[in-house]
């Protein structure tokens, strides 16, 4: 992170999004989102990622599919790391502002064309991508909700 900007991580990357504390700030415990996969031929699976143990640093993050509530992966998680994945290279990433139709109905969002991928960034929602599209699959933010 440099001094005068906390959006930008290093040398050769564009700003990222959000910084960790506006992530911090936003997800705070027990923070669930909803997320849908889908492939060529449509929906997959869902799945839910649910925050807690929030502290300054990070927190708890536990992983499931929808169908195997029982089947938790869970992983400490720093707010800087979570900035981190936003962190896309300035010379193969391209960033417009478009209006995208979702679930959680439209948003602005910052939109990242990668070589990974395309990744869009909801200005109102810090934190992970309300969409986004690599390797022929999309993943899609059904529901964010806050205690």
């Amino acid at each position: 992170m440099t001094d005068s900007d906390p959006h930008l991580l290093g040398p050769g990357l564009l700003p990222t999004p959000f910084t960790a504390a506006e992530i911090r700030d936003a997800t705070g415990t027990g923070t669930v989102i909803r997320l849908l996969l889908e492939g060529p031929d449509g929906p997959m699976a869902e799945h839910v990622n649910r925050f807690h143990d929030t502290d300054d640093e990070g927190a708890t993050l536990d992983r499931w599919a929808a169908e195997d509530p029982k089947a938790v992966v869970s992983n400490r998680v720093t707010w800087a790391e979570l900035q981190g994945h936003a962190a896309f290279d300035a010379g193969t990433t391209s960033v417009s502002t478009v209006s995208l139709s979702t679930p959680l109905g439209a948003l602005t969002c910052r939109r990242y064309d990668t070589d990974d991928g395309i990744f869009w960034f909801s200005i109102d929602h810090p934190g992970m991508p309300v969409q986004y599209e690599s390797d022929g699959l999309r993943t899609t933010v059904l529901s964010i909700e806050r205690d």
